[in-house]
């Protein structure tokens, strides 16, 4: 059984949620201005679930990721990760959350250039203190898992974009995390490099893992289960699909 307790293993199972955001708010301070980015948002996540956050430019999405990752602190509003509060953490207990539960995807990939495959599935590993011999197992055994047994040590520059996302994908479950937080996965690949980053997507789904993605793609939030839309902090819509 993973983190995440699996998918629900019968229908009525009393599984507990996995993420429940109760009226969270968050404001800025711009000079003169407040802006609200999350006007109080409420919503539960499910252990094994897939969703979607779409939403025109501005509605709030990068903010209510930010808060999901633990990457920033909500102004008001309670955010239960399994069975506990952390909209009131502090920064160091904030960090070991994102450490231990939560895998992070970017748009962009974030490799760090000068280190191998390996190496850069490992950084996690590494901040964590597991021995080397350790770490460079798991970190090869997931490299092979996402189609890069071939690449081990390349480096980023030798690779292609879908490749890279699939470094980014194998780093971000080296710490088998309750959630995979996923921003833009595909923003930055072609069709087909971007439809296979999705088809590995949908095998950790099957798999068990809860994944949470930010999109802008109508096509691409369609391979979700859920699709929940933000508009002016507010959500919109929450949609799930049989």
């Amino acid at each position: 059984m993973s983190k995440a307790d699996g998918k629900l293993e019968a229908e009525g199972r009393n599984v507990q949620p996995l993420v429940r955001f109760r009226d969270i708010r968050k404001t800025y301070e711009m000079g003169m201005v407040t802006v609200h980015a999350l006007r109080g948002v409420t919503f539960e996540i499910m252990p094994g679930d897939y969703v979607s956050i779409m939403g025109p430019s501005g509605c709030g999405k990068s903010t209510l990721l930010n808060l999901l990752g633990c990457l920033d602190k909500p102004s008001s509003g309670n955010y239960f990760l399994g069975r506990e509060d952390v909209s009131r953490l502090e920064d160091d207990a904030l960090s070991t959350v994102r450490g231990n539960r939560l895998g992070f995807i970017f748009q962009s990939y974030n490799l760090i250039q000068q280190l191998t495959v390996v190496e850069n599935i490992e950084v996690p590993l590494y901040y964590q203190g597991w021995p080397e011999q350790e770490s460079q197992a798991v970190a090869r055994e997931l490299a092979t898992r996402v189609g890069l047994g071939e690449r081990l040590d390349h480096r980023p520059y030798e690779l292609s974009g879908g490749q890279q996302q699939r470094v980014a994908i194998a780093r971000a479950l080296v710490n088998d995390p309750l959630i995979i937080l996923a921003d833009e996965p595909t923003g930055n690949l072609d069709s087909s490099s971007g439809t296979e980053i999705l088809k590995l997507f949908d095998e950790l789904n099957r798999q068990g893992k809860t994944l949470i993605m930010v999109t802008h793609d109508s096509g691409v939030a369609g391979r979700s289960a859920r699709t929940i839309r933000l508009r002016d902090g507010l959500i919109e819509s929450d949609v799930r699909r049989q």
